[in-house]
């Protein structure tokens, strides 16, 4: 890939890091004046992440010639790393739910998918979108989520027993802060990008994509509103929190305060809760607004990077974008060793403060190591090393 088509995804990835940063140590949002910038971030960002990996995943694999077995063998082996990093930084508790393990869990699912036809692809996307929270919300009582919280993570812990792996398993699966049966669609409609709108195309050809995108989101969220603001939704959903949770009712917005309670995720007390979008309720709707929301912006990134002018003010990001398992990391590490959110809070303090580092930082390590396979990143660096060192099967060595 070249430079210009770099650096467009790079940005992409670059605006998600800054948005996790929003999300994890700015303060709440509200609604009014830059308080929308820090809802804006509310999901869009985890699911941006997951787009952006789908997409990059799909284009690697399309300009290789590597045998299908070691490219299989080189996945399970990025997998298992970055579900032995996820779990040891959810173990370190950085008041945050670490979504590392849950990416060992999509690239792994991903596999079959990579070998389907562009329309049974654009057929299971479509499907994923609306069956993987309908299948969440049918499953919620099964494993015992009717009225309480989604939302946990695996850590290192749970690998030490039977009955952990069982819980890890169905948190990296079913009810976990981000499970594969509602985060997957992000990496398959990624998948799909990656075929339809090739990067190597010029930048009018992106501008559709972009607006496909832009309706999609408006179709999600606004579809939303209509069903619960103008066609009866919240009155209903309000009707069920007063049998189910109570103690909601007082507060000023009931709904808002249940889905707090739960990390975001829906109870499965109503089907009308599946009409909500709500950042983390992992709903059809929010599916849709989330996704095409990250096309658009997906699409815009690469497009502008076309235009020289615009490419170095995206360089920054970019730089960001490049390093992003690095930067996670490392603010998972900061907020551990260092940092208290739940006695000190988010602030907008703390958040320039983070985004004033990974940008320097950024852009400092690429112009030292610019001539190095470290200006990717040091982690990307390792776990790009341990991949390749993976050896290919004899049968492949012996052709």
């Amino acid at each position: 890939m070249s430079d210009k088509r770099l650096l467009g995804l790079d940005a992409a990835r670059g605006l998600a890091v800054l948005g996790m940063f929003a999300v994890h140590v700015g303060p709440d949002g509200y609604r009014s004046g830059a308080g929308y910038l820090l809802i804006a971030a509310e999901a869009r960002s985890s699911a941006l992440f997951v787009l952006i990996a789908g997409f990059s995943l799909a284009f690697s694999r399309a300009r290789t010639t590597l045998p299908p077995a070691l490219l299989l063998r080189r996945t399970v082996i990025r997998c298992a790393c970055l579900l032995l990093l996820g779990l040891g930084l959810a173990s370190l508790q950085p008041g945050f739910l670490v979504i590392l393990s849950f990416y060992a869990v999509y690239f792994l699912a991903a596999e079959p998918f990579l070998r389907l036809r562009t329309p049974r692809l654009a057929a299971v996307t479509a499907a994923s979108v609306a069956l993987g929270p309908v299948l969440s919300y049918l499953l919620g009582p099964v494993v015992g989520f009717h009225t309480a919280a989604h939302g946990e993570i695996p850590t290192l812990a749970d690998l030490t027993s039977l009955t952990g792996l069982g819980t890890a398993l169905d948190q990296l699966l079913l009810t976990g802060g981000y499970p594969a049966v509602t985060y997957l669609p992000y990496l398959l409609l990624g998948l799909l990008l990656a075929r339809l709108a090739r990067p190597e195309r010029p930048a009018v050809h992106w501008l559709p994509v972009a607006c496909a995108g832009i309706a999609a989101a408006t179709a999600g969220y606004a579809g939303s509103w209509l069903a619960t603001e103008r066609w009866g939704g919240r009155q209903r959903l309000l009707a069920s929190i007063a049998v189910h949770q109570p103690w909601a009712l007082p507060t000023p917005d009931p709904i808002h305060t249940v889905l707090a309670a739960q990390d975001g995720a829906i109870p499965t007390t109503s089907w009308h809760w599946l009409l909500i979008a709500e950042p983390y309720s992992q709903t059809p709707l929010e599916t849709l607004g989330n996704a095409g929301t990250g096309c658009a912006l997906i699409a815009l990134a690469i497009a502008i990077a076309r235009l020289p002018a615009a490419a170095r003010l995206l360089r920054p990001l970019a730089d960001v974008g490049t390093m992003a398992l690095t930067l996670y990391v490392a603010h998972g590490l900061v907020l551990a060793l260092a940092f208290d959110l739940e006695d000190q809070g988010g602030s907008w303090s703390l958040l320039a403060g983070f985004t004033a580092a990974a940008v320097l930082g950024a852009g400092a390590w690429r112009h030292l190591w610019r001539d190095s396979p470290l200006r990717r990143g040091p982690l990307e660096w390792v776990l790009h090393s341990v991949v390749r060192r993976i050896p290919p099967p004899r049968r492949a060595e012996a052709v």
